[in-house]
C-alpha cells in the first residue's frame, strides 16, 4: 500500500473525521496517515486498542516512535499513560497491548538504522521555556540528533506562528487547535510540511500544544524489505 507517499507534497488531515480500519489483530484499528508497504511498512498512523487487545511479541527492525494520546498503553516493560512519548529503536522487542484500551500516534521504520537510544518521557512533566526569537511560543526538546529534532511547543491563544522549515517537518496537535495556511487543525490533526516549506499557523482561542518533528523528511523513502 502507498498512501501520501510523495513526501514533496504538503498533507493536512483532520484525523477525527477519518474511518477506523481494522488491523489483522482483533480489537486493534488504525487511521493511516502515510504508508509505504503492507503490514511491514514505513508508516505513520493513529492506532486504537480496544480493552484487552494485544499484539504478539515482535521485533521492531526499523524502530518505533509513539505518543499515547488516550488511555494506557502497556507492554512487558511497563504501563504508559496518556502523554507518554516513547522511542523504541531498531532491534528492540516487545509485546504491546492495553487492558483498559488506548489510542496512540505511532511512526514505524523511520529511524536511523544505527540508532539504539531508548527514550521514555511524559510530556506533562516537560518544562516549556519561552523561545526568545519566537513570540508566543514556549518549547521543550524530546529528542535531537544529526538526523532530526523532536519538540513539544505551546502556542499562546491567537498566536501567529511563522517559521521556515528548510528540512521539512511533521506536526500533531495534542491539545487545543490552530489553523495552518487557513486550514483548520483540530485536536489530533496531523500536518506534513515538505522540505523547503513554511509553517504558517495561528493558534485557536485556547492556544495549541503541538508535537513537531523536523529534519526526518530528508530521509523519507521506501523501507528495507526484511520483517518488522
Amino acid at each position: 500500500m502507498n498512501l501520501h507517499d510523495d513526501f514533496s507534497q504538503r498533507v493536512l488531515l483532520s484525523t477525527a473525521q477519518m474511518p477506523w480500519v481494522p488491523s489483522p489483530i482483533a480489537g486493534v484499528e488504525r487511521r493511516m496517515l502515510d504508508r509505504i508497504g503492507g503490514e511491514v511498512a514505513r508508516a505513520t498512523s493513529i492506532v486504537r486498542y480496544a480493552p484487552g487487545s494485544q499484539f504478539p511479541s515482535h521485533t521492531h527492525g526499523g524502530g518505533e516512535e509513539f505518543i499515547v494520546l488516550e488511555g494506557v498503553f502497556q507492554d512487558e516493560h511497563g504501563d504508559y499513560p496518556a502523554g507518554s512519548y516513547v522511542r523504541n529503536p531498531p532491534k528492540s522487542r516487545h509485546k504491546p497491548g492495553s487492558e483498559p484500551g488506548c489510542t496512540i500516534f505511532v511512526k514505524l521504520w523511520q529511524f536511523d538504522p544505527q540508532d539504539r537510544q531508548e527514550i521514555v518521557a511524559n510530556i506533562a512533566n516537560l518544562v516549556l521555556l519561552p523561545e526568545p526569537d519566537r513570540p508566543g511560543v514556549s518549547a521543550a526538546t524530546l529528542f535531537a540528533d544529526a538526523r532530526e529534532t523532536v519538540r513539544i511547543e505551546q502556542w499562546v491563544p491567537g498566536g501567529l506562528i511563522e517559521q521556515a522549515m528548510p528540512d521539512g517537518a511533521e506536526l500533531l496537535v495534542l491539545d487545543g487547535s490552530a489553523t495552518e495556511h487557513g486550514e483548520p487543525l483540530e485536536r489530533f490533526g496531523w500536518l506534513r510540511i515538505p522540505v523547503g516549506g513554511t509553517l504558517s499557523a495561528q493558534a485557536g482561542p485556547d492556544g495549541a500544544k503541538v508535537w513537531i518533528k523536523a529534519g526526518a523528511l530528508r530521509f523519507a523513502g521506501p523501507i528495507a524489505p526484511n520483517a518488522d
